[in-house]
């Protein structure tokens, strides 16, 4: 079965067809910028415009850059504030007369992870942080999405977010050492394992390609091993957390 997936970052919005059966993807990804301001009727134009690039008239998923309850925008995360509130299910639907799920985007990423990659069988309480813009996350018991679970949130000192103190995006800005930044990725890493104690983490997201440089400075007593979808991730499990829309209004995630 195939379902166009829709990965939204704060910077590109990016989609592809995807297998769900074998998790890959059956044609080029085709992205575009992020609009700015990223309000929502600005993104739903973009939404529309990859809709049209690949003559799409199957259902939709969707990885979102926010908290997601029951359809419903909960954060403006690195978007607009006009996010908050708005129903995301149903506006996507109602402007482009397709079938839509969206979901937190780290949750997307991690559904790729879980069930085609290398969380693939992991048992006990996985944790995936997707290093970008921000520091993303989602949990999985036992192979079950934890949804929402955004750890990039966690206040830290005077930085306020964790996010704010160790993403790829504050590295780039200071053109920090992998070293220097490795460092401050493990106080992270540690301070989650403290709060959750969970059995293995999954980096990905952009930062996952620069995995081998800084993974010597990760010392954690649990296993920390890189994702390997890193880029198509957030595309994958999107696609694949709308896999029953041709059936039923309900998603099943795994």
């Amino acid at each position: 079965m195939e379902v166009l997936g829709i990965d939204i970052g704060a910077t590109g919005m990016k989609g592809a067809v995807v297998d769900i059966d074998k998790g890959e993807l059956t044609t080029e990804r085709f992205r575009i910028d992020t609009p700015r301001p990223a309000t929502p009727q600005a993104m739903v134009e973009v939404v529309k415009a990859i809709i049209a690039h690949f003559k799409w008239t199957g259902p939709v998923g969707c990885g979102f850059p926010s908290s997601i309850h029951h359809s419903v925008v909960l954060t403006s995360s690195n978007l607009n504030p006009k996010w908050v509130g708005v129903n995301i299910d149903e506006l996507f639907e109602k402007e482009t007369g397709l079938p839509f799920v969206v979901v937190n985007d780290a949750d997307a990423a991690g559904i790729a992870e879980m069930n085609f990659g290398a969380g693939k069988g992991k048992k006990g309480l996985v944790l995936t942080i997707t290093v970008g813009t921000g520091l993303g996350s989602c949990a999985f018991f036992d192979g079950k999405l934890i949804p929402n679970l955004e750890l990039g949130q966690l206040h830290y000192k005077k930085y306020n977010k964790v996010e704010k103190f160790a993403s790829n995006a504050t590295r780039k800005k200071h053109n920090m050492s992998f070293k220097k930044w490795g460092k401050r990725f493990n106080k992270v890493l540690n301070y989650v394992d403290l709060v959750l104690c969970p059995d293995l983490f999954i980096i990905g997201g952009g930062g996952s390609k620069y995995f081998d440089e800084y993974k010597k400075y990760l010392k954690l007593k649990v296993p920390v091993i890189p994702a390997e979808s890193r880029n198509e991730a957030g595309i994958i499990g999107a696609a694949y957390a709308a896999k029953s829309l041709k059936t039923s209004n309900e998603t099943t995630i795994n």
